[in-house]
């Protein structure tokens, strides 16, 4: 897939309030659109072999990266190297994160 258009893409539906797009990949490069309903979890995890950097389209999360907790709003980050520790809950209803991973997740697709 060499573009993407963001309404010829449906949700999907991954449960607990999430909703995913998968924007675009490569083998070395992903990048996902996650819509969260207000107080939806992204619950704490770590990564064994992916990168990843969550980037916030719109909405707002309380994020909580290697025991640090900061509020984000549209057009704030977070880096999550592998093995870190990260998760977040949505403050408000919609709030969507664009997510980039370094590989792929095979297990996305």
């Amino acid at each position: 897939m060499t573009f993407f258009k963001i309404d010829d893409n449906e949700w999907e539906d991954i449960g607990d309030g999430i909703k995913r797009k998968i924007v675009g990949y490569t083998d070395d490069l992903m990048a996902v659109h996650l819509r969260f309903d207000k107080g939806a979890i992204g619950a704490p995890h770590t990564h064994e072999i992916h990168d990843q950097i969550g980037y916030v389209v719109s909405g707002s999360f309380e994020a909580e990266i290697g025991g640090e907790k900061r509020v984000l709003t549209a057009g704030d980050a977070y880096i999550a190297s592998k093995h870190t520790e990260h998760g977040a809950i949505a403050l408000e209803e919609g709030s969507i994160l664009l997510d980039m991973f370094s590989p792929a997740r095979q297990d996305f697709l």
